[in-house]
């Protein structure tokens, strides 16, 4: 076993389909079903349940992936952890989608202002991990949305937004001033992996449940756009995405609001990290 075979592993866990992994890992389908053989005969299980109808984890993929996306994310982090030892004038931002756009240019100025001479990183995660990368040492602290679990991350709430349902601008709904969870009951969702943080997961589906083979899973904001219109797929969103041409974002009842939050680890020291907490958390 090497970190290859787990980075294949969980490109494969995480989208549930080697042909799309293969995609996304740029190599072709062969080596990779050969490699997760490989790896399900070194551990001596299955790690996949494979039908007709699809993948699915079996408990032990279930219970090898948190650990792999463990293994993978400390070996990724060690170049900005020994840069960030050497160099304390360094701050690594991340951002989910638009969220830092949405705390407001004030955070930002006044944060440049406290902290002259700082280098300031922003990186952008993708919508199967809220943390942006926090929990595995990638960012020192993020701007995102909640709610999701994190053990170690510690959030603070800026402010929260109303969640809509997005559109196609000719959908039936679109004209409403407002729409209700059972108005989509029967409709074709987008949907984050089954590998996301359950509670974000499941916040962000409203509560249903997935439907395979019909609904679109969606990994960007973009992706979610085009799912919504290319398949009419519908989904929730803040009522403060930046919108698309051809695109209504229509309020939805019966779902909470989403938290604007700052995450950091409980464990970080750095005067600087705090600091822009408290800023971010006081903007």
């Amino acid at each position: 076993m090497d970190l290859r075979s787990l980075t294949y592993f969980v490109a494969v866990a995480e989208e549930l389909n080697v042909g799309r992994a293969a995609a996304r890992l740029h190599m072709s389908q062969p080596p990779l079903s050969r490699a997760i053989k490989a790896l399900e005969d070194n551990f001596g299980v299955e790690l996949f349940t494979r039908t007709a109808r699809g993948m699915t984890l079996t408990p032990a993929g279930h219970a090898l992936l948190p650990e792999a996306r463990e293994v993978l994310a400390r070996v990724e982090s060690l170049p900005s952890l020994v840069t960030q030892a050497s160099d304390t004038r360094v701050i690594t931002i991340g951002t989910l989608a638009d969220s830092l756009d949405h705390a407001g240019r004030a955070m930002i100025d006044t944060f440049r202002e406290r902290y002259p001479g700082v280098e300031i990183r922003i990186v952008e995660g993708d919508l199967t991990d809220p943390t942006v990368g926090v929990d595995r040492g990638l960012a020192d602290v993020a701007v995102t949305r909640g709610p999701f679990n994190a053990a170690g991350i510690a959030v603070a709430e800026i402010r929260r937004d109303a969640v809509g349902v997005v559109l196609r601008e000719s959908d039936p709904l679109a004209a409403r001033d407002r729409v209700r969870l059972s108005d989509l009951r029967d409709r074709r969702w987008f949907r984050l992996a089954d590998s996301a943080d359950p509670l974000w997961r499941d916040f962000w589906a409203g509560g249903r449940e997935a439907v395979p083979g019909v609904d679109t899973v969606v990994r960007t904001v973009r992706e979610c756009i085009q799912a919504v219109l290319w398949s009419d797929a519908v989904g929730l969103a803040p009522l403060t995405i930046n919108r698309a041409n051809g695109i209504v974002v229509v309020p939805v009842d019966g779902v909470a609001p989403s938290p604007l939050v700052v995450a950091w680890r409980r464990r970080e020291r750095r005067s600087l990290v705090h600091g822009f907490v408290d800023i971010a958390a006081g903007s």
